[in-house]
């Protein structure tokens, strides 16, 4: 408590800023980045491991978490040289605590504990899902987290496929889920069954630009059921089967309108559901984040959806889509605002809590 007030002291009253170093390495990127204010991005480094996983055809825990030790320090160094900030200017260090893997998330919360103890600052532990949401607050200064609003918020990536009730006290609940693959690891499994490489939601995005998102009409799984959960496990099965059944469907030339037409199923998928919970909800806004956020297809049908049913859709850059540090850093900011300091004994989780 003594170095939140002192903190504030030195930086509310003196209106000089709070500058926050933000850590994360919930999976296979190693990421760190430099934000003041919440909002200010002074730098956004990320170290991407994509190549060294490519040929296992997925993220290996024992491999990234040993790749993280290798780049922490360098990755930390870069954004503050990047940032201009001398290691004693940062007023906190906010790192991704959960859910990830076990062994690269150690690294993260190691260096940044060691950090926070050094430089004598505070340490914030932040929840890697509830910092996607705020990759939005970056990129989006009409979102004030601070007046009474609600939002109802989509999380895509390779591991979520969520939707979630968000208010102004960053009071977080589910109310939908994946029962199944999350859409971005039905993405990787498509791409590696096609042999387009990994990861696969970019390689799927790129072909299926011009490819017949019609060529095959997928069932939407679960599109009818009363609930928000999804389900991308049949969409990719169904293609299988379906290739596996007619060979020629596996031509070169088929293989665009193949993934377009899964592509398009899965997005439809996310977009009605949300639209719905938007509905149901009364709620007008929709926060969408995660990696699968940076597909081409999901922003523009997003945003027409948007315009048909008077939704206010926000979606981030896509370079804040993908697992970077500033969101994490954001959200320390936000929550150290309320009070929410971590104790120097903070541990690490695979699964997630709100």
């Amino acid at each position: 408590m003594a170095e939140k007030n002192k903190l504030q002291k030195n930086n509310f009253q003196k209106g000089s800023g709070t500058i926050i170093l933000g850590i994360e390495t919930s999976c296979d990127d190693t990421c760190a980045a430099v934000v003041k204010n919440g909002r200010e991005i002074l730098s956004n480094v990320i170290s991407s491991q994509n190549e060294i996983h490519e040929k296992y055809g997925g993220v290996v825990p024992e491999i990234a978490s040993r790749k993280h030790i290798e780049m922490i320090d360098i990755v930390i160094g870069e954004a503050l040289f990047k940032a201009g900030i001398a290691p004693e200017k940062i007023n906190m260090v906010a790192v991704t605590n959960r859910p990830g893997l076990l062994g690269s998330l150690l690294v993260g919360v190691g260096a940044a504990k060691a950090f926070s103890y050094y430089n004598q600052i505070p340490l914030i532990a932040i929840n890697h899902l509830k910092a996607h949401i705020f990759a939005n607050i970056l990129a989006n200064n009409e979102i004030n987290f601070d007046i009474p609003d609600k939002y109802i918020s989509l999380i895509v990536s390779g591991g979520h496929s969520s939707l979630y009730i968000v208010d102004e006290n960053l009071t977080i609940k589910e109310i939908g889920h994946t029962v199944d693959d999350a859409v971005g690891e039905a993405f990787d499994k498509i791409a590696r069954y096609l042999n387009l490489g990994y990861p696969g939601g970019p390689v799927i995005d790129r072909i299926s630009k011009k490819a017949d998102p019609h060529f095959i009409e997928f069932t939407r799984p679960m599109l009818e059921s009363g609930d928000f959960n999804f389900s991308f496990s049949g969409i990719k099965t169904a293609l299988i089967y379906r290739t596996k059944k007619y060979p020629e469907l596996m031509k070169e030339e088929n293989i665009p309108n193949l993934t377009a037409s899964f592509q398009a199923a899965a997005v439809d998928v996310l977009i009605q559901k949300t639209i719905r919970a938007c509905v149901k909800y009364k709620i007008s806004k929709v926060l969408v984040s995660g990696g699968v956020a940076a597909n081409s297809r999901l922003r523009e049908e997003f945003m027409a959806a948007g315009d048909k049913h008077k939704i206010k859709i926000y979606i981030p850059p896509i370079n804040l889509c993908m697992d970077n540090a500033a969101m994490v850093a954001s959200l320390g900011y936000f929550e150290f605002r309320k009070g929410h300091l971590s104790n120097p004994d903070i541990d690490v989780y695979s699964r997630t809590d709100f």
